[in-house]
């Protein structure tokens, strides 16, 4: 399963780690992914979705209804 969130699609960046002598090795910059069980109202059962903790946060503010149907998700798949 790939390490991205269905909601905003953050995926994992490139980044360089830089040592005290200034030497630049590549490293992944992980997103802050959370398995999460949401009460979906209109389906009127749980969906589980792979989630970032900013698409969380904004979920709280809007509803579960209101953002996937931003993000183009069909709940019933999940």
């Amino acid at each position: 399963m790939a390490r991205v969130c269905v909601v905003t699609g953050k995926r994992p960046r490139v980044a360089n780690s830089v040592s005290h002598s200034n030497i630049k090795t590549k490293r992944r910059q992980l997103p802050n992914l959370q398995v999460k069980k949401l009460w979906w109202e209109e389906g009127k059962r749980f969906v589980t979705l792979r989630l970032s903790t900013r698409a969380m946060r904004t979920i709280d503010k809007k509803g579960l209804a209101v953002v996937a149907r931003e993000a183009g998700l069909d709940l019933t798949q999940y």
